[in-house]
């Protein structure tokens, strides 16, 4: 998932991602199992397993470049220990021989790589925030245009793609190249992993409903303030505990003006929030709710470990949070202490009775997938070999395991056992579905929904909040533009000092350092920095999008 769980926004998004064990990390503090069963829909499955147009046999062997992940880390040296693999390997007989960067390390080390001119068959990487982007890659001959292969040697996907065509133009570049075997997830529900949540048991004590509007909201947080809901006598309560990192990719409280605090479509046209007169209306809220205390004093230093201590020591009374690790691990860890503890999702805020708010959704394709690399001798077996994924037994393996072993089929509903929701060797459910599965962590395969329903959105409070934010507005959440290899270096030149300057403003006009009155000033001067330049460049990138 995870998750999640714009990629100028990668700084943001690894904010979020912090915030991020997240989307998938820390989710698995609670296990059980799933409601009613419900497959995924039909045209977003893997289908039954289809023969290529030219039968080629599967590798004897090959070599695979991916980033270790954190989770996998924690009890295994290397994805060949992963059980999903080593089923992989007795299924088709391709032996793997994997390469990791050290966690974090995967940017720099991947920069290296590329230049060493010793490459590796397969390379899973982010391509989008690769250097130039994949295009370039592919013209500087580092990775290979897979359109055809996938065509003759992936019938999986290539059926996927047939019966998903919005799929089929995420994952090809403007230049009409397919670049990876890609992670795709298809289903909104479980895109969907942030957004407000708020103590529930406060709001019962104090005869409270849960609000919908921003008028709503601060008439919840004064009472938050002033009524001690906490009950210990004293007035320690933050009402809201706001971080600006979060908000940047959630969006909460910023949507109900209809606005993101970055770039987003309005009607085909790429517009900047931060210099709209709305962002004014926001800013002055925010400087309001920071002087009347209902905004943690804490709030433009905030971080994860901060932020989890003020939440178990039961002083916050709502926050923007993560479905997983937000709801999943807060009513873990704080119910043992503090059994009346209740979180509740709450609809992102309004601005009038029935109006909209934008919030966040993930994109069914980032850019993340599997390359091969242009060096590799049977390009054609690889892709033989990794299309396994994406037919019905392999995206069962991929994200459930082996059957009878970490999950049997119940109806046709693949249920996970209890050596994955009470492993004899204590593994924590995280822990277990990482070792036999792939579907805690993106990869070269299709995300089943089904999972997610038994691991990361399994409580009722998670669930609630999960369909609570899905009803959000997302049209004019940008889709997975890609910006030429020059236009990104103008971009990335603009957009550094930009947000330097932005984010230095915004705290200064929220804390009062700053007077709103100086917003024009502002605007000015990230108009003078060339903020126009970069939204024609966006826009170039979106229409270009759209003629896909």
């Amino acid at each position: 998932m995870n998750g999640n769980k714009n990629k100028m926004n990668e700084k943001k998004w690894i904010a979020v991602m912090a915030t991020s064990a997240l989307a998938i990390g820390a989710l698995a503090g609670c296990g059980g199992s799933a409601s009613e069963p419900s497959a995924p829909p039909a045209s977003a499955s893997p289908g039954k397993e289809a023969a290529s147009k030219e039968e080629v046999k599967y590798p004897a062997s090959l070599t695979y470049w991916v980033a270790m992940n954190a989770g996998v880390a924690g009890t295994m040296k290397s994805f060949a220990e992963m059980e999903v693999y080593k089923q992989l390997e007795k299924i088709t007989g391709t032996k793997v021989e994997f390469q990791h960067p050290p966690v974090g390390q995967d940017k720099e080390q991947l920069n290296l790589l590329l230049a060493s001119g010793n490459l590796p068959d397969v390379i899973e990487y982010q391509w989008t925030i690769a250097p130039k982007g994949p295009d370039n890659a592919i013209n500087e001959k580092k990775i290979i245009r897979l359109n055809e292969l996938i065509e003759r040697h992936a019938p999986n996907l290539s059926k996927l793609l047939k019966d998903n065509p919005e799929f089929k133009k995420l994952i090809t570049t403007d230049e009409g190249n397919i670049y990876v075997m890609p992670y795709l997830n298809p289903d909104e529900s479980v895109r969907v992993f942030n957004g407000p949540a708020m103590r529930q048991d406060w709001l019962d004590k104090l005869g409270l409903k849960v609000p919908a509007t921003l008028k709503e909201w601060e008439e919840v947080l004064i009472a938050f303030r002033d009524k001690d809901p906490n009950g210990n006598g004293k007035k320690d309560e933050i009402p809201l505990l706001f971080d600006p990192k979060v908000a940047e990719v959630g969006h909460a409280f910023i949507g109900a003006y209809g606005i993101t605090t970055t770039f987003y479509a309005d009607g085909g046209k790429i517009k900047f929030g931060p210099t709209d007169p709305k962002f004014k209306e926001y800013l002055t809220l925010l400087n309001r709710w920071y002087k009347e205390g209902l905004i943690d004093k804490d709030f433009a230093t905030i971080d994860q470990k901060l932020k989890d201590a003020k939440m178990t020591e039961g002083l916050v009374g709502s926050m923007a949070m993560n479905v997983g690790y937000g709801i999943g691990t807060y009513t873990t860890a704080v119910t043992k202490v503090n059994p009346s503890f209740k979180l509740v999702g709450t609809p992102y805020p309004v601005l009038e009775p029935g109006g909209k708010s934008i919030g966040q959704m993930d994109t069914a394709f980032a850019g993340r997938g599997a390359a091969i690399s242009a060096q590799t001798k049977n390009p054609e077996q690889i892709v033989k070999w990794m299309d396994y994924a994406y037919g019905e037994a392999g995206s069962l393996l991929f994200n459930f395991g082996t059957e009878n072993v970490s999950y049997k089929l119940e109806n046709g509903y693949p249920k996970l056992t209890e050596l994955m929701t009470n492993n004899p060797d204590k593994l924590t459910l995280a822990q277990a579905v990482t070792k036999y599965t792939h579907g805690t962590f993106s990869g070269p395969y299709v995300y089943d929904k089904r999972l997610a329903e038994q691991y990361s959105i399994v409580m009722p409070e998670q669930k609630q909040a999960s369909a609570v934010w899905t009803k959000a507005d997302h049209a004019k959440l940008l889709p997975l533009i890609s910006q030429t290899a020059e236009e990104s270096g103008k971009l990335s030149s603009l957009m550094n000092d930009i947000n330097t300057y932005y984010q230095e403003m915004f705290n200064k006009f929220v804390m009062g350092l700053e007077p709103l009155s100086s917003f024009d000033k502002y605007v000015e001067t990230i108009n003078k920095m060339g903020v126009d330049e970069a939204i024609k460049l966006k826009q170039a990138a979106l229409d270009r999008y759209n003629k896909r």
